[in-house]
């Protein structure tokens, strides 16, 4: 296994050098593993918070490997939500912009840091990064990446860490789903919705409530127990299934559906907030939806927690690895996950793939719910061609 592991790689430097002299021999951007060539990329820069127009396919300087660093020839990048809260400018302490979107990756290991131990150049690896993704070469620190099972695409590489993450955090880590108990998941057909009924299958007798909208039902009716429309009174429908409730609630939506999740909860149950997707419901930031969604937010008594045996709690897996270095933590979690695939028990679901210079149009899709898992870039792919 190891020669072939040796041969692999050998044979992915040959690529990786045949495609940079050919790009570079055709003045494009990739020809910067030759010496004396520029070393510039392609990326996706958003000029400025706001629209669509902000995001544009530039040049911009490759960087190198710093101690403790990979650097990474992207194949592929995954798009979330998150992405376009980010280029609205509609989180906490966005960085500056002009920025290079995207928080993770998959592709082949280029080069080396200094100390970086665990890789070898040619390896297949998925990897998180904290911005700076949707480019046809990244670096980000080695705790934060994760070699590819021989039979991954790397399509499907950059559709699994952060749904599959979040999803096994949520409901292993913080609610401790266990045989038996009951799941209502929202978004039920994107990407943390299809990783979360997954993860449910792999434990006995889990019931699973999901909403999406209705073209999607189709779909994805048999990933989970029971299927409601986005827009109807879910809370009614999983009462009178459920009488008591549910033990699980996954809520990526916020506003009024926090009020409802907190009252579906059996006592001992856990609503986990891990997104707030009502506050984007234009191109550009709106105050005020923001304003709309925390007025619909319910103010949570402790003492009302306390009488009805209620937890609340928040996930935001981003924070935990760069803001709170829990690296290692989710390491772990990437194990198990990694073990659940090779047994062919979880497998990313890829909507589509897109060009970079189609980023605008892969944007407008998760913008309009019209997903079914994960979209994808593909540094590669050609943009398609618009029909005369």
């Amino acid at each position: 296994m190891a020669k072939e592991g040796a041969q692999r790689a050998e044979e992915t430097e040959q690529m990786i050098e045949k495609e940079g002299g050919r790009e570079a021999a055709e003045g494009g951007a990739g020809g910067s593993l030759r010496a004396g060539d520029a070393k510039e990329m392609r990326a996706v820069v958003l000029s400025a918070f706001g629209g669509l127009n902000k995001l544009r396919v530039s040049k911009k300087a490759m960087p190198e490997p710093q101690e403790g660093e990979l650097k990474i020839r992207v194949k592929a990048c995954g798009l979330n939500f998150i992405d376009l809260m980010v280029r609205q400018g509609n989180i906490d302490n966005p960085p500056k912009t002009p920025l290079v979107p995207g928080f993770e990756c998959s592709g082949i290991v280029e080069a080396l840091g200094d100390s970086v131990k665990g890789f070898e150049i040619g390896d297949r690896v998925m990897a998180f990064v904290n911005y700076n993704a949707w480019a046809e070469v990244v670096c980000t620190p080695v705790e934060f990446v994760y070699k590819i099972p021989d039979d991954m695409s790397f399509s499907e590489a950059a559709a699994f860490p952060m749904n599959f993450v979040t999803a096994y955090m949520m409901l292993f880590e913080v609610a401790n789903l266990r045989e038996g108990m009951s799941v209502l998941v929202h978004s039920a057909g994107g990407g943390v919705g299809q990783a979360v009924a997954q993860l449910c299958s792999t434990v006995p007798n889990v019931t699973v409530f999901g909403t999406a909208s209705s073209f999607k039902h189709e779909a994805i009716k048999n990933s989970v127990t029971h299927l409601f429309d986005r827009n109807a009174d879910y809370v009614q429908e999983v009462k009178r299934i459920s009488t008591d409730g549910v033990d699980i609630v996954l809520d990526c939506l916020c506003g009024e559906n926090t009020g409802k999740g907190l009252s579906l909860l059996k006592p001992l149950g856990t609503y986990i907030l891990y997104g707030s997707s009502n506050m984007v419901t234009g191109e550009t930031k709106s105050f005020f939806s923001f304003a709309k969604s925390w007025w619909q937010v319910e103010k949570v008594n402790p003492i009302k927690l306390y009488e009805e045996n209620k937890v609340i709690a928040g996930f935001s897996l981003l924070n935990l690895l760069f803001k709170q270095n829990r690296g290692g933590l989710i390491k772990g979690v990437m194990d198990k996950l990694l073990n659940l695939y090779n047994d062919k028990k979880i497998k990313p679901v890829v909507d589509s793939l897109w060009a970079l210079e189609e980023v605008k149009e892969a944007m407008q899709r998760i913008h309009d719910r019209g997903n079914i898992g994960k979209l994808i870039l593909d540094v590669e792919k050609a943009p398609t061609p618009l029909v005369s």
